[in-house]
């Protein structure tokens, strides 16, 4: 719900700061105090386009700031959660207008297009009446309020599912039938590539093995030049290592007896004596593998050759040439099938098809049997508005097949008809902003259980109506604010007395040279002098009084 609003500098409010409370709060006033500022506020805080004439006079900008409380909206956390922009249950909105005509929009303090801000503010708050940041216009909202009131989630969410298998199978087989169109070429091609690869028979670590020994036999002389050389100066050569070790070896050993400390450098070098004539046993051994063979080389180069051809051929480094053997094989199958694949796909297309089409029925048949109620309901409570010739009606026609959707094939509007004899129209063809509010007030009243936005803000809900017909609009809208929060622009004191709280908006002129608007909290004996006030005019009497306390006090029993 609606929390707080911060106005800074807009049209002739130079600031006002409310902290808003659950249930229905009247907001009421003199005619020009300032009230339409206020809803104009919120409209602009939600996304609304804004006009640089906005902007109080003598200041740069104008500042709106919205908070709300989001726990009682799941849909909106949701949202919020989506595009990252959550913390925690509060969240606030804040609009910037500037001057030279551009404006800024934050979420949670983060900078936001004005379409994201739109997109939220739908699911934080609806204004009902002549200002058009409303859901209940835009039939998917109409479609969804319906299938709330009927009760059938288990259907729609079955006619959901049933659609995306539904339509996804058939992307399946579209693109399998585009495939097969040229079905003979891609396989003769597949095949030559697939038989190509494996004539090559190149195995995972073949490459590597060539190459080594491709390296090894390209740099005979140096290995046999570089082994001669190490072999005659560990070994052959007079003043070997293995001589000058051992000597010295021997020496050590000699002074063993002299001191034993001498033992541990003297078995070093003994260890050392051996290693270096194992090591020129491992040289000799190798030196005997290097013979030059010019026809293995050859026979290596050609290899190389065929291998560096095929990857160039196929546009992969040589050692992916198994993998794109694999993948071309994997391809070949896939198409190969590709007529069994075509044939099951077909028949399961068609199943899914009927399923759709048969929870499609079932869904269109709940939405037919809860709009006959609904519409009832709605037009009942039209009637009890001050709107006696209204008939208030779903239209629920059937889609052809080829425009199904997700939601099923019912395309579904709100009509309305105010006078005898007049065609039903779509709500938001209604002219009169004070007949739409009303309109809305018994939309939201009949399905009380089942809207999804926190706050909803009437305006002009009693314009042309008085006596009995406001009273019931002030009762139903205090109904309405027993489960969700209610926000009431009114002039009638039937319906201001029925708010659980009272603002009242007050313009004030200082010496001809500056206006301003303030928004006052009435409390009990304020709240009795600002009924009698709308009771009774300028001269207010000790029985205006009396009849203002009367009809606060009946409200509130």
């Amino acid at each position: 719900m609606l929390t707080h609003l911060h106005i800074k500098d807009l049209a002739v409010v130079r600031s006002v700061e409310l902290e808003l409370d659950a249930g229905m709060t009247t907001l009421t006033g003199e005619t020009g105090a300032g009230k339409s500022i206020l809803i104009d506020a919120l409209g602009l805080g939600l996304g609304n386009r804004a006009d640089k004439g906005m902007i109080r006079t003598g200041s740069d900008r104008a500042e709106i700031t919205l908070a709300f409380d989001t726990a009682s909206s799941p849909a909106a956390q949701h949202w919020l959660q989506e595009h990252t922009l959550d913390v925690g249950s509060e969240c606030i909105l804040r609009r910037v207008l500037l001057r030279d005509g551009r404006s800024r929009a934050f979420i949670n303090g983060a900078p936001s297009p004005l379409q994201l801000l739109q997109s939220l503010g739908e699911l934080l708050i609806d204004i009902h009446g002549q200002h058009a940041h409303q859901s209940l216009l835009k039939r998917n909202c109409q479609r969804t309020l319906l299938d709330a009131y009927a009760g059938h989630p288990v259907l729609t969410d079955q006619v959901q599912q049933q659609f995306q298998e539904w339509r996804s199978c058939q992307a399946t087989l579209e693109q399998l039938q585009s495939a097969s169109a040229d079905r003979t070429a891609q396989l003769d091609l597949l095949h030559y590539q697939v038989n190509e690869l494996e004539t090559l028979q190149l195995s995972q670590n073949e490459l590597l093995e060539i190459d080594s020994e491709h390296r090894r036999l390209s740099h005979i002389g140096r290995l046999q030049e570089r082994v001669a050389l190490a072999l005659n100066r560990l070994y052959d050569n007079d003043g070997s290592v293995q001589e000058v070790v051992a000597h010295l070896s021997g020496e050590l050993e000699a002074l063993l007896p002299l001191d034993s400390q001498l033992t541990s450098a003297q078995e070093l070098l003994a260890g050392a004596l051996i290693q270096i004539e194992e090591a020129t046993t491992e040289l000799r051994h190798y030196s005997d593998t290097l013979e030059l063979d010019p026809t293995h080389l050859e026979q290596l180069d050609k290899r190389l050759e065929e291998i560096h051809d095929q990857a160039r051929k196929y546009r992969v480094p040589p050692a992916e040439l198994p993998e794109k053997l694999t993948s071309l094989k994997a391809e070949l199958n896939t198409l190969e099938q590709s007529a069994v694949h075509l044939s099951k796909l077909e028949a399961q297309l068609a199943t899914l098809r009927s399923g759709y089409l048969e929870a499609a029925k079932k869904l269109s048949g709940s939405r037919h049997k809860a709009a006959k109620k609904l519409q009832k309901s709605i037009t009942e409570r039209l009637h009890l508005l001050g709107m006696p010739q209204s008939v208030f009606s779903i239209a629920i026609e059937p889609l052809p097949e080829e425009r199904a959707t997700r939601n099923g094939l019912d395309q579904i509007e709100f009509l309305i008809s105010t006078n005898p004899g007049q065609t039903p129209q779509p709500l938001s063809r209604v002219a009169s902003g004070g007949e739409l509010s009303r309109i809305s007030l018994a939309i939201q009243v009949a399905t009380l259980q089942c809207g999804q936005v926190p706050t909803l803000i009437f305006d002009e809900v009693d314009t042309g109506i008085g006596g009995s017909t406001a009273e019931i609009v002030g009762k139903l809208l205090r109904q309405l604010g027993e489960t969700r929060q209610v926000l009431c622009v009114t002039h009638l004191p039937q319906v201001a007395a029925q708010g659980h709280h009272h603002l009242k908006i007050s313009k004030q002129s200082h010496a001809k040279k500056s206006t301003h608007t303030t928004v006052q909290r009435l409390q009990k004996e304020s709240r009795v002098q600002e009924i009698a006030r709308m009771l009774g005019g300028m001269e207010i009497t000790e029985q205006t009084l009396a009849h203002a306390q009367e009809m606060l006090s009946r409200s509130a029993g």
